[in-house]
C-alpha cells in the first residue's frame, strides 16, 4: 500500500537535525578515522580553517591543538569571535563575517557552514571567545545548547577556543590516527610560512613553504633541485624523479584540494605548452609529466568549490569579472619556469633527458598496449573478474568517498565479499593465484601480465589518479603466509608503477578476524589472541570458539559485519625517511645473505615468544 503523500507528510528541519540526518553534504562521508578523509579529520579541519582565516589576515601567529580520549581542543590568537555573536557563529546558518570580504579576504569557509556542521555532529561541543580582557564559553551537545555561561574578565590573549567530541552515535568506535592529522597539521605550516602549530607537544613551523612540502612528501630525490616559484598569490614547486605515475598537491587559500580542480588542470596545461615552448618540440603531455611531483598553491576571493568538503575548485575566476584561472596560471608559470630554465641550464638538461627517457619507454610498449587495452575490455565483459559497483570515485555523488574495491585472491573469498558488499559502493576484483613479483622490472610488464593489465584497467589508473574508479583499495587476502605473501606481491606493484595511489592515502589492507567467540546470547569477533580471551571472559564458561583460516571459511552472512560500518583497514603508508628502492630491494630482490639473516633471527623471535 504506497504511502500517504500529503501535507502532513511536509517537513522542515532545523539546522542541527538536518546536519546530523544529511552529515554527507557537510563533512562527506562519516567513517571511523582509518581514512585520512573520514569525517572526524573533517571536523578537525573546519574549525582550524577559521583560525588559519585568522592568521591570513595578521592576526595570531600560532595555534595549539591537543587530542586527548577523542576530545580535541583548538586554539587560536586571533582577534576572537565578536562577544554578542558567539551563539549565533556557531548555532545559525549562513552567520559569519565572510560575507564581508573586506573582513575576510581569501579564505576558505565562506559559508558560515562549517563550525556549525562541527557543533552539531559532536556530542560535546564548547566554543570559548576571548576578546579584551573579557571571555564568552557557550556549551553544547549535538546542537542544542547545555550551557550558556556569563560574560566573565579574563587574562587570556585574544582568540579563540574551540573544544568538540565527534558524537560516537554517528562515527561509531572511532578513533584518530595521529599521523593524519599531523599531515593536516604539516600542509597548513607549508602554505602558510611564519605559522607555528604545536600539537600534543610537538611543534610544526615551515620556513620554505611548498619546497619544504615537496622535500617532506617525495620518497626518494628528485632527478634535479626543486624548482621553487613565488609570486603574488601563487606559489609553485616540481622536480621530477625516477618513480612511475604523476604525484601533485594542490592547494587554494590554504586548503588542500585533493580532487584537484580548476587549478591544478591549468598547472598541468602551462607546464606541458611551456615546456614545449622552451625545448621548441611537440612532446606527448604524458612524457613531460611522467614521474612529475609537483605542489601548486594558489589564493583566490570566493572561491568556488563542488562541495562542503572543498576537495575540488570548480571557480574560473580569480575575481568576479576579473582574469581567469587558468590565464593566470599560465602567464606566471609561462614567465617564471621558462626564466628559471634559461637560466639553470644544467636543470634544463637533466630534464630534457627525463623526457626523452619517457619518450623511449612509451614507443617500446605502445605496440602491445592496443593488444593490452582489447584484452582488458573483453576481460571485463565476459568474465567475473570485477563486480564492479554502481557509483564510483570520479563521480559528482556524494557517496564517492565511501567508492571501494576490494581485491581479493580465490573464487571463495571473492563469492563471500561479493554476496555481502554494499553493491551501490563496494566492488571486487578477483585475483588468480598469486602475483607476478614485479620488481626490478619494466612498465612493459603492466601490459604484457594479464593480471596487473586487468586490475589496472579495473582501476582505470592507466593514465594516472585522475581517473581512479575507487577512492579506497584495500586487498583484502587471508591472514596466513600465503596472504601475507600475496599482499607483499601487491604494494610491490603498486610502489612500483602507481606510488601516488598510496601517498596519496588510497591503498589499505583489510583486517578480518581470527576467532568467532558465542554463546546462546552473545557473539563477539576477534581480531587477536587479546580480543579472543576478553571476549571468553565476558561469555563465561565453555564459549564456542571458531578459528578462521581464511576469507572463504567465512559466510556472507557474517561477512556483512566485517566490510560494513565497522569496517577495520590499516593503510598503506609511505614516511619521508622510508628508502622505498631500498626496501623493494631487500624484501622483494634477489634472497641475499642478509635477508636471510634477518629471517632467521625473526625465526628466532617467534619461537622465543612461543
Amino acid at each position: 500500500m504506497p504511502s500517504n503523500y500529503s501535507e502532513e507528510t511536509i517537513r522542515t528541519l532545523d539546522w542541527k537535525e538536518h546536519i546530523r540526518r544529511r552529515p554527507g553534504m557537510y563533512i562527506g562521508k562519516l567513517g571511523d578515522g582509518s581514512s585520512r578523509d573520514d569525517g572526524i579529520y573533517v571536523l578537525i579541519k573546519e574549525v582550524f580553517d577559521n583560525s588559519i582565516d585568522e592568521f591570513m589576515m595578521g592576526f595570531g601567529k600560532k595555534i595549539d591543538i591537543s587530542i586527548s580520549e577523542n576530545k580535541v581542543n583548538i586554539r587560536d590568537y586571533g582577534r576572537g569571535i565578536p562577544l554578542g555573536k558567539v551563539i549565533d557563529v556557531v548555532s545559525k546558518m549562513n552567520t559569519g563575517a565572510k560575507y564581508d570580504s573586506k573582513v575576510f579576504k581569501k579564505s576558505v569557509g565562506l559559508n558560515g557552514v562549517g563550525i556549525k556542521a562541527v557543533n552539531a555532529l559532536s556530542s560535546y561541543f564548547c566554543i570559548k571567545a576571548f576578546r579584551e580582557g573579557k571571555v564568552k564559553s557557550v556549551e553544547f551537545s549535538k546542537g542544542t545548547i547545555i550551557k550558556d555561561n556569563q560574560l566573565e574578565d579574563t587574562n587570556e590573549k585574544d582568540g579563540t577556543l574551540v573544544s568538540f567530541i565527534p558524537d560516537i552515535i554517528l562515527f561509531g568506535n572511532y578513533h584518530f590516527i595521529s599521523d593524519y592529522v599531523e599531515t593536516l597539521i604539516k600542509n597548513y605550516t607549508f602554505l602558510n610560512s611564519g605559522l607555528t602549530i604545536n600539537f600534543n607537544g610537538k611543534s610544526f613551523y615551515s620556513k620554505n613553504g611548498l619546497l619544504d612540502l615537496l622535500n617532506e612528501n617525495i620518497s626518494s630525490e628528485g632527478l634535479y633541485p626543486i624548482i621553487h616559484l613565488v609570486g603574488e598569490d601563487i606559489e609553485i614547486a616540481l622536480t621530477h624523479g625516477k618513480q612511475y605515475g604523476e604525484e601533485y598537491y594542490s592547494f587554494v587559500n590554504g586548503q588542500f584540494t585533493t580532487q584537484g580542480g580548476t587549478h591544478l588542470i591549468a598547472f598541468k596545461e602551462a607546464i606541458v605548452k611551456t615546456i614545449r615552448e622552451f625545448y621548441n618540440k611537440s612532446f606527448e603531455p604524458s612524457d613531460i609529466r611522467s614521474s612529475i611531483s609537483a605542489a601548486i598553491s594558489i589564493k583566490v576571493e570566493e572561491p568556488i568549490f563542488e562541495s562542503q568538503t572543498k576537495t575540488k575548485l570548480g571557480s574560473k575566476d580569480i575575481v568576479p569579472g576579473g582574469m581567469s584561472v587558468r590565464n593566470f596560471i599560465n602567464d606566471f608559470i609561462k614567465k617564471e619556469l621558462d626564466n628559471f630554465l634559461h637560466k639553470n641550464h644544467d636543470t634544463a638538461e637533466i630534464l630534457l633527458k627525463r623526457i626523452h627517457e619517457s619518450e623511449k619507454e612509451r614507443k617500446a610498449i605502445s605496440g602491445i598496449k592496443k593488444l593490452a587495452k582489447d584484452r582488458a575490455k573483453k576481460a571485463s565483459l565476459h568474465n567475473k573478474k570485477l563486480r564492479d559497483c554502481r557509483t564510483h570515485y570520479n563521480s559528482k555523488d556524494e557517496r564517492r568517498l565511501e567508492t571501494t574495491i576490494f581485491i581479493t585472491e580465490g573464487d571463495s573469498a571473492s563469492g563471500s565479499i561479493t554476496k555481502s558488499r554494499n553493491v551501490t559502493t563496494q566492488a571486487v576484483f578477483s585475483l588468480k593465484g598469486k602475483p607476478l613479483n614485479s620488481y626490478g622490472l619494466t612498465k612493459k610488464i603492466v601490459y604484457e601480465n594479464e593480471e596487473f593489465n586487468l586490475l589496472q584497467a579495473a582501476l582505470n589508473i592507466e593514465e594516472g589518479i585522475d581517473s581512479l574508479r575507487y577512492n579506497n583499495v584495500i586487498i583484502a587476502t587471508d591472514a596466513d603466509v600465503d596472504g601475507m605473501h600475496i599482499r607483499l606481491l601487491l604494494i610491490t606493484f603498486f610502489l612500483q608503477f602507481f606510488p601516488d595511489l598510496i601517498k596519496n592515502r588510497h591503498l589499505y589492507i583489510l583486517q578480518t578476524p581470527l576467532f568467532r567467540v558465542r554463546n546462546k546470547r552473545h557473539t563477539y569477533y576477534c581480531y587477536s589472541d587479546d580480543e579472543k580471551e576478553n571476549a571468553m571472559k565476558k561469555t563465561g564458561a565453555n564459549p564456542e570458539i571458531t578459528r578462521f583460516k581464511g576469507l572463504g571459511e567465512i559466510s556472507p552472512d557474517e561477512f556483512k559485519n566485517f566490510i560494513g560500518k565497522d569496517i577495520r583497514i590499516e593503510p598503506v603508508v609511505i614516511k619521508r625517511d622510508d628508502d622505498v628502492p631500498k626496501l623493494l630491494s631487500f624484501y622483494m630482490g634477489k634472497n641475499t645473505p642478509e635477508r636471510q639473516t634477518f629471517i632467521i633471527d625473526n625465526l628466532r623471535i617467534e619461537e622465543d615468544v612461543a
